[in-house]
């Protein structure tokens, strides 16, 4: 999950960021999170790009020697109004950028016409120098397992309203003043969920908890049918749709592994060198032990989310710098859900639903595919318990007073666009913050 050392077997990346699956060595070394390239992180605003490496460490396994990446070529400004043209003869007209960092930029995109791109475009293209590397790893996830036609497919034979996906809409070279350079076309977002649960006091009501959870069982369903697992599922890689803010779109796959290439599962291995990888609070016991991430582990990640989002806190966000504390806290609660559920929820009315949902989890084994029916089951009646349904809303609630003031994420979405765009400052990253963010995660493996 964080950056190994040795040639990967496969490095995908996200739009949103650069993080590579699997340990790079110094020719294919990867940005660190939030950046476009070792330079700016993208000030993006309907993308929110959001880095919070000290409020949420990423802990990466021992990388002693570790070296920065390559010398890279930096990118070329396209203006508005280019036109390029992906591997299927389909053109494409760039809007204006919306970020730019050491190796490339995204701007917004729509498909070619006689009009000019505006501000409602509906995808974003990313664009960098085809000999830097990082995009072209990026591809193999998307062109595997998010071609628009695949998830549609998907869609209809599970009779799904909609699959948060983000769909990939081509990609190619293009050429210009003798230089070559790779894009992608992918779907524009709009705000991630931690801005919005950080806005809500940290806390989620109990009902947009289980709608979320439904629809990134569903998600994960798909990836994991599709020979891969996410390995970081949090607030911060969860955006609305664009236009729908009752959707929601699991995004930065710069962290998704093939666990089952042509369909033969991974053996379990555990090796020191990746003890920890991912994001620590979330992260799953397996990563903890050094194991390459499974179903079982997106699963265990998902109920620890259900659990900070529903109580505000998870019992180990007291010392995130001992991996090892966290790691042990994890598996002391996982051996007694009870404690957990009591530790999260003291008062009465607990989530019965959650704590089986965990109970259903600890039982897998870590090749054993999950029985996601049965997972969603008990969710929906955890729904059903406070007099609720799946309704495919997501009524994010306020927390005013110690109470909930419910409010339509529908009523408020202006007011949040607004505020992603604004704030700038929370977005951006200086070189010197990231040197702290690294001395951080260094100081937690000693």
């Amino acid at each position: 999950m964080g950056v190994r050392k040795g040639i990967p077997e496969e490095v995908t990346f996200d739009l949103r960021t650069e993080r590579g699956e699997g340990a790079c060595p110094p020719e294919h070394s990867v940005p660190g999170p939030g950046t476009l390239g070792w330079g700016t992180v993208c000030p993006l605003t309907n993308l929110s790009v959001r880095v919070r490496p000290v409020k949420m460490p990423r802990v990466k396994a021992a990388q002693a020697g570790r070296q920065g990446p390559g010398k890279r070529r930096l990118a070329e400004h396209f203006a508005a109004g280019e036109i390029i043209t992906d591997m299927t003869k389909k053109e494409w007209k760039l809007g204006s950028p919306i970020g730019q960092g050491g190796f490339g930029c995204i701007y917004l995109a729509d498909v070619n016409s006689s009009k000019s791109v505006g501000s409602d475009a509906p995808c974003v293209v990313k664009v960098e120098p085809s000999d830097n590397g990082p995009l072209f790893t990026e591809l193999k996830f998307y062109q595997r397992a998010a071609k628009p036609e695949q998830i549609q497919k998907w869609i209809r034979t599970h009779k799904l309203k909609y699959l948060g996906v983000p769909k990939y809409w081509g990609s190619g070279l293009h050429d210009k003043n003798g230089k070559s350079y790779r894009f992608m076309i992918m779907d524009r977002f709009g705000s991630d969920l931690q801005k919005i649960y950080e806005a809500n006091a940290r806390r989620f009501s109990r009902k947009t908890v289980l709608q979320l959870s439904l629809r990134i069982l569903d998600i994960l369903e798909y990836i994991h049918e599709h020979e891969y697992v996410h390995g970081d599922i949090k607030a911060s890689n969860l955006l609305l749709s664009y236009k729908n803010p009752d959707q929601v779109y699991l995004v930065d796959y710069g962290l998704a592994y093939r666990y089952c290439p042509e369909g033969i599962h991974k053996e379990y291995k555990e090796d020191p060198r990746r003890c920890h990888d991912g994001t620590i609070e979330f992260t799953s016991i397996d990563a903890h032990n050094g194991v390459a991430p499974s179903r079982r582990g997106d699963l265990e990640i998902l109920g620890y989310c259900m659990i900070q989002w529903l109580s505000g806190h998870l019992p180990w966000e007291d010392n995130l710098k001992d991996p090892n504390y966290v790691r042990d806290s994890k598996i002391r609660y996982r051996e007694n859900i009870a404690d957990f559920m009591d530790k999260c929820f003291p008062e009465r009315n607990k989530p019965d639903e959650i704590a089986k949902y965990m109970e259903t989890v600890k039982l897998l084994d870590y090749a054993e595919k999950p029985l996601y029916q049965n997972l969603r089951d008990t969710l929906l009646q955890g729904l059903r318990a406070i007099g609720s349904k799946d309704d495919g809303k997501l009524d994010l609630s306020l927390v005013e007073n110690g109470g909930l003031r419910t409010k339509s994420i529908t009523k408020r979405k202006k007011g949040i666009e607004e505020s992603t765009e604004s704030s700038v400052e929370d977005m951006e990253w200086s070189d010197t913050q990231t040197e702290e963010a690294t001395k951080t995660r260094a100081a937690a493996l000693k």
